[in-house]
């Protein structure tokens, strides 16, 4: 886990991916985007209750796409909470029940979205079940990604709304 404060700098834009465990959904897009976002996105994940350890098929689907998992960890959002840790400018929910809480405050105001994805820890079943999900996840995370990213330098206010459509993605 990199415990390095964000930039806040013009340049970056620091995004928080919030769910539940923080094991699973939040820790792949937060591989994901610190992955491919270069110098513009500096990404981070936390959790409402956190499990305390990234689900290892998380990381395994990470690892299969040559995305270095040494930030992972399973952390409280309350890290990212009131001005101790800085700002961030998008602070997008991944799973219902995360969106559904009562957050912190977060400083700045940063735009928030809900890209809801279904839990792939969740799933039970045979290996290769459990496999699919996580799969399926990163493909649906990497594409909604994949459209922040296509969004270009952000105007945040300006593009609320289409930060917001990339929840609707499959």
């Amino acid at each position: 886990m990199s415990d390095t404060r964000p930039d806040s700098g013009q340049d970056t834009r620091n995004v928080l991916f919030l769910c539940t465990g923080n094991s699973a959904r939040s820790l792949i897009a937060e591989g994901i985007l610190r992955h491919r976002g270069g110098a513009r996105y500096q990404a981070f994940s936390a959790g409402s209750k956190p499990t305390g350890m990234p689900n290892p098929h998380a990381i395994a689907v990470l690892q299969s796409y040559a995305i270095d998992t040494n930030f992972a960890a399973s952390k409280s959002w309350d890290m990212f909470a009131g001005d101790a840790f800085g700002k961030m400018d998008i602070i997008i929910t991944v799973c219902a029940n995360a969106a559904g809480e009562t957050c912190p405050i977060w400083p700045g105001h940063p735009i928030t979205a809900h890209w809801g994805v279904e839990d792939p820890a969740a799933v039970t079943g045979s290996i290769a079940d459990i496999d699919a999900a996580f799969a399926l996840t990163y493909a649906q995370m990497d594409a909604r990604i994949s459209a922040l990213l296509a969004l270009g330098d952000l105007d945040l206010p300006a593009q609320l709304d289409a930060v917001r459509a990339i929840g609707a993605l499959s």
